[in-house]
């Protein structure tokens, strides 16, 4: 009770996010049986039938379950390697630029693509890639290279696929990347200064190693969502255009197609459930892992 009545402005600013987790996270918890019944909107959630594990038999039966948990699973742990890459090496040159200004402008540039919906960056990749009038294609054309009909070569779009999420998400991980640079102690600059260490050095022996607890929790976050793929920007790029299927098709996007056409949330359910129980069980083996090298590093 004294350290909520100490700290109890702290505790009320917090409000909004616990609350928001309560009802959109815990509260839709005892939904989860729905993954074994077959759900009659008339019979309600309790009242209708069981089924057990039937629901899980619409996705496992199928030749797609595999293909699509492997596209998950890669297209995610290049989203989470590189995308920690790129956002840790531009947070590092935005801490270099010394003009105010200028970093603010080249931060906010960064980030002006996180707030674009789905459907505006599924029509920019477009107007790029299109094969008659796309820009990709006339750059070919002025390099005396033969055209490329990209939307029927599914081999090229997990690299495009990749290079939108950095592109669009980037902006967003540099503010947690430099917010944990900014906070460094300046005093240990001085001191390597002092030494004769020289800018690079400073990022190697300082800022680096400082940063490697972030990079750890960040990352783990993203490991408990590599078997959701980023439905919106996948499914607003590539549709149902079944040529980029054997590449593109996700978890996400295979059972939305299969809802489209059975309309029975039962299965969804099913397999929502399956994507939610590997992931828990993968972010417990790597921070398992992560407590193995280093325990203070680890979540819990």
């Amino acid at each position: 009770m004294y350290e909520l009545w100490k700290n109890g402005w702290y505790y009320t600013m917090a409000l909004p996010g616990l609350l928001f987790f309560i009802v959109f996270s815990y509260m839709p918890l005892p939904g989860i049986i729905i993954a074994f019944k077959d759900y009659r909107f008339t019979d309600g959630i309790f009242g209708s039938k069981w089924v057990w594990f039937d629901n899980f038999k619409f996705f496992f039966s199928s030749e797609y379950a595999w293909k699509t948990t492997f596209n998950t699973l890669f297209i995610n742990a290049n989203y989470i390697i590189f995308g920690t890459f790129f956002a840790v090496v531009f947070a590092l040159l935005l801490n270099e630029i010394r003009n105010g200004l200028l970093k603010r402008l080249y931060q906010s540039l960064m980030f002006l693509p996180y707030f674009f919906s789905a459907i505006v960056v599924g029509d920019f990749v477009y107007l790029i890639f299109s094969t008659k009038f796309g820009i990709a294609n006339q750059l070919l054309a002025l390099s005396s290279k033969a055209p490329i009909d990209w939307y029927s070569s599914a081999q090229y779009w997990v690299s495009i696929l990749v290079g939108v999420f950095i592109w669009k998400n980037t902006g967003y991980a540099v503010v947690m990347y430099l917010a944990t640079i900014v906070g460094i102690d300046g005093e240990l600059y001085e001191a390597a200064a002092l030494d004769g260490a020289n800018r690079w050095q400073k990022i190697r022996f300082i800022t680096l190693p400082l940063l490697v607890p972030t990079i750890i929790i960040l990352t783990l976050l993203s490991v408990g969502k590599m078997f959701y793929g980023d439905f919106q920007t996948i499914y607003s790029i590539v549709g149902d255009n079944g040529l980029l299927f054997a590449t593109t098709d996700v978890i996400d996007t295979y059972v939305f197609r299969a809802v489209k056409s059975v309309g029975d949330i039962s299965m969804p359910a099913a397999v929502g459930l399956y994507q939610s129980v590997c992931g828990f069980i993968t972010v417990i083996l790597c921070n398992w892992a992560v407590k193995k090298y280093n325990n203070e590093h680890s979540l819990f």
